[in-house]
Formats: C-alpha cells, sequence, structure tokens
C-alpha cells in the first residue's frame, strides 16, 4: 500500500513538471505581495492580509490617509507594510502646486525620502480620469513637477508609482526615455490595450506593468480594462506577453477597505491570474520582482 502511494505521488509530480497547464492548477498557496493598496484602515487590510496568506503590501494614502499615516503604520507592521510616499495632485493640499508649476513641493518629498521611512513613491496621478470625489487630473508628465519627481527617484534610488492614461502616452514614453535609469511602475499598466502594453514592454526596459484592478472580473469604468476574457480566463496573448516578459510585471489588487468583499473579490481576482502562469513566471511576478524593484 505504501509502495502503491508512493508510485502515485511520483506520477503526479512527473505529470506536474512535463505539462505547465497542470502546473498551474496543482494546489499552491498563492500568495503574492499586494504592489498597490491604498491604506485607509490598516487593521481591516491586515486581517485580510493573514487570511489571504498576502506576506507584504506596498501602501499609498488613500482618503482617510496621508504620508505621515503611512510611515506610522510602516513603524507599527515593519514585516507586513512597505509605504511609499506622494505629492500627487489628488491630495488638495497639493493641487494647487500642481496648477501653479510650484516646484518647492518636491522639498517635502525629498524632505521624506531622506528620512529612509519610504522605499518608493506613489502612487503619482499625473493623468487621471475623473472618480467619485476625485476632480480629473491631466497634467503633462514632462513639466518640472513631474521631472523633479523622476529626479529625486534618482537620486535616492527608488522606484515611482505613476497613473497616467493612454491620452498623455506620448509625454509619458518622453519621460520613460529621459529618466532610463529610473524603475517605473506603471500604475494599471495605464489601462493600456494589448498592443499597447506589448510596444511599451519592447521599447521602455525601466517600465514595469503593473497589473491592478486589471485582474478584477468588472470593471466600473469600462469592461475593456479587465485581462480576463470571461471573468476568469486570461486571454491567451495576454498570458503569453507575461510568460514572454516574467520580470516586467507586477500584481496588485488597488484596495481601499470601503467594503471588505470588494477587496476580498479583489484579491481572489489576482490568485486566479496568477493561477493561470506559469510557477516560474508565477514567482516573480507574484514576490520577485517588486522585492527587487523596492531593493530588498
Amino acid at each position: 500500500m505504501v509502495r502503491w502511494l508512493r508510485l502515485c505521488g511520483l506520477s503526479f509530480l512527473l505529470f506536474v513538471f512535463t505539462n505547465p497547464a497542470a502546473a498551474a492548477d496543482a494546489p499552491d498557496d498563492m500568495s503574492f505581495i499586494d504592489a498597490h493598496v491604498h491604506l485607509n484602515h490598516a487593521e481591516t487590510y491586515l486581517k485580510l492580509m493573514d487570511a489571504h496568506n498576502i506576506p507584504q503590501a506596498i501602501i499609498f494614502w488613500g482618503r482617510s490617509s496621508d504620508n505621515e499615516t503611512l510611515k506610522a503604520q510602516a513603524a507599527a507592521h515593519p514585516d507586513k507594510l512597505i509605504p511609499f510616499i506622494s505629492i500627487s495632485p489628488e491630495r488638495r493640499h497639493y493641487r494647487p502646486f500642481w496648477q501653479s508649476g510650484d516646484t518647492a513641493l518636491l522639498s517635502e518629498l525629498e524632505d521624506g525620502l531622506k528620512s529612509g521611512h519610504f522605499k518608493g513613491i506613489g502612487e503619482i496621478s499625473v493623468a487621471h480620469f475623473p472618480a467619485r470625489g476625485f476632480p480629473e487630473a491631466d497634467f503633462d508628465p514632462l513639466d518640472p513637477m513631474m521631472t523633479g519627481i523622476m529626479e529625486l527617484a534618482a537620486r535616492y534610488r527608488v522606484p515611482v508609482n505613476i497613473h497616467c492614461e493612454i491620452t498623455r502616452l506620448r509625454e509619458f514614453a518622453m519621460l520613460l526615455e529621459k529618466f532610463p535609469t529610473v524603475s517605473v511602475i506603471w500604475a494599471h499598466g495605464g489601462y493600456t490595450p494589448y498592443f499597447l502594453a506589448k510596444r511599451m514592454l519592447e521599447r521602455h526596459p525601466n517600465l514595469t506593468y503593473e497589473l491592478s484592478a486589471r485582474t478584477w472580473r468588472r470593471h466600473p469604468r469600462s469592461p475593456d480594462y479587465t485581462i480576463l476574457r470571461d471573468g476568469t480566463e486570461v486571454w491567451p496573448r495576454w498570458l503569453q506577453l507575461i510568460e514572454d516578459n516574467p520580470t516586467r510585471f507586477v500584481v496588485g489588487t488597488d484596495a481601499s477597505q470601503r467594503r471588505v468583499e470588494w477587496d476580498r473579490a479583489r484579491i481572489e481576482g489576482v490568485q486566479r491570474v496568477l493561477q493561470q502562469l506559469s510557477p516560474a513566471t508565477r514567482r516573480r511576478v507574484a514576490h520577485d520582482n517588486i522585492l527587487t524593484l523596492i531593493g530588498l
């Protein structure tokens, strides 16, 4: 009986290693580092992290938090929460600086980076379509404010998470070319269609494509934003793009703790995508790539 069980076990392992699709369906904890969380209620998201085997999360501010809040929460949970600092124009206090081109705001960003508490910059919404409670941001990625942010990122060797709609794709591409040594994480991948995602990855080696909100079953703004073709299965060409560029993608939820069931569904969406990747690619997309970007 024992010998038979051992033979079955060996047969299963052989099947998995010789069949990548089967490996994706094999039992796995599907853990991942959440590269995009708006931390409004820390305890709520920490409980979700524990329940869904999320070891760490990159945290940005939200409606009920700011840079100081993030710093305090990261200090309280240093093994779990990794804070990014932001001077993004969706904050009412910061918007006038962007509107007037007053780069004095950059000194606040540099002070935060000097402190060593923050591992990156973002989310910076240089071009962002309007959302509930958030007026449209449409600033030139090549303006002094954004280039100043990139200069600080280069000086302090940290990545920048940028939300830039494809309406500003030309200027965004020029920004990437102007700062080739700065690692840029493109929030939600700019919600690009496949062919633009492929083009941007091919032309800009310093660009990492972030899949937060792209793994949702449905997106409230547009059904075209998801990479799932039926709410479950990743479109084959998107799957192949990730497999062909395993070091260029990270995953996130865009969680905000407004409703626990929403964030839980977002977590499950990420895991649904990860399950369809080969084991080697999954490990990079789920863990290794974001750790490399933040220097850990």
